[in-house]
């Protein structure tokens, strides 16, 4: 799996400053940074303000913004402020290694939270974006290495089609560049994915980059139950990542990890088959380990997924098929407060969904 931690914070911190060193007797505060409305000097200094940022809250996992600040001592000159992106990298490196796994503090966009993967992820790219600005206004080449974008595009952007190369389908993505092929872009955000409190479980929004592990046979980085995951999570991360390479794919709408709050281990897979159809249908499935089976779990996760979904504006109807003879998943469904489709209903449901010789059961805004 493509990973993300401290070890790719401090990879980001040494191209950065690498990058940056050679123009240490430069005027960094008389050149804006390109495509910024900041001078050189303000936008490396925003790295670090970013780094102190990440890593106090992922460090007092914190519910909201911090009331802290850093700055700069008079005269301190760019060799110094390299200094400064170094130890603040340290600090938002070390937060990250020492932050246990699930662990969430606050980030605005989109969803309100990040783990540390996206701590680190969000960090990384700060160093790499905002390096790529500065050496554009100081007129210094620059290249991250790249897996160091391949695993930001996997960990930040996965409404976004990978491109034939990492870096300049990053700088593409986040406005600074432009893909043969492609419209360019004005307007982006980086998403972090998507987590729902469900009572003794929590729905833990699977990227791309974990998806990629799971279809493959690897654990997605989940601390899995008895034989887990079932197969059916191991397909839909499959359907994911066929929509995450067509470029299609809605992070919101994609798959998840039941991950039980008591010992923090992965128990099923529950999600969308896709994003809502022009009619506002969306079409919602999962599975179990046999050893989470018969205990509340599922029932518990897909009344949470589907209020969240009926929420939406974009959403007017859950839909789920069931076999006819799977007697226990009925009963998930119906005690979520699905009702069973009329015959009609069914009929015209099967020239929309591929519901073999399922039943359609449906739960409306």
């Amino acid at each position: 799996m493509r990973t993300m931690s401290g070890d790719q914070v401090e990879a980001a911190v040494a191209s950065c400053t690498a990058a940056l060193r050679p123009a240490l007797e430069r005027d960094w505060e008389g050149v804006r940074a390109a495509g910024m409305e900041w001078s050189c000097r303000t936008t490396a200094f925003h790295i670090a303000e970013d780094f102190v940022a990440y890593a106090s809250r992922l460090a007092g996992r914190a519910g909201h913004r911090l009331p802290l600040a850093v700055s700069l001592p008079e005269g301190t000159g760019n060799a110094g402020l390299l200094q400064v992106i170094e130890a603040t990298g340290a600090l938002l490196t070390a937060a990250v290694r020492t932050a246990p796994p699930g662990v969430r503090a606050f980030h605005a966009n989109p969803f309100g939270s990040a783990d540390r993967e996206g701590f680190a992820a969000m960090g990384v790219a700060e160093a790499l974006l905002h390096t790529h600005d500065i050496t554009r206004g100081l007129g210094l080449p620059y290249e991250p290495p790249a897996d160091l974008a391949a695993s930001v595009l996997a960990w930040l952007f996965p409404h976004v089609r990978p491109g034939p190369e990492p870096w300049p389908t990053l700088l593409w993505a986040t406005g600074r560049g432009e893909l043969p092929g492609r419209a360019p872009v004005t307007d982006w955000t980086w998403y972090n994915n998507l987590v729902l409190p469900a009572g003794r479980v929590t729905l833990t929004g699977i990227r791309p980059a974990a998806a990629d592990d799971l279809r493959l046979g690897g654990t997605g980085g989940f601390d899995w139950l008895d034989d887990g995951p079932y197969e059916g999570t191991r397909q839909a991360c499959s359907h994911l990542m066929k929509a995450y390479e067509t470029g299609v794919h809605r992070p919101e709408f994609g798959v998840f990890a039941l991950v039980r709050a008591e010992d923090g281990r992965a128990i099923g897979g529950m999600g969308f088959h896709g994003a809502p159809d022009e009619e506002g249908r969306v079409e919602i499935g999962y599975d179990l380990v046999t050893g989470a089976r018969g205990h509340g779990y599922a029932t518990e996760a897909l009344r949470t997924l589907t209020a969240w979904a009926l929420a939406r504006e974009d959403v007017d109807t859950v839909i789920a098929t069931v076999e006819r003879d799977n007697l226990p998943s009925q009963r998930v469904v119906t005690r979520a407060g699905f009702v069973r489709a009329s015959v009609d209903e069914e009929r015209i449901a099967q020239d929309a969904y591929d519901m073999g010789t399922g039943l359609l059961l449906y739960l409306r805004r």
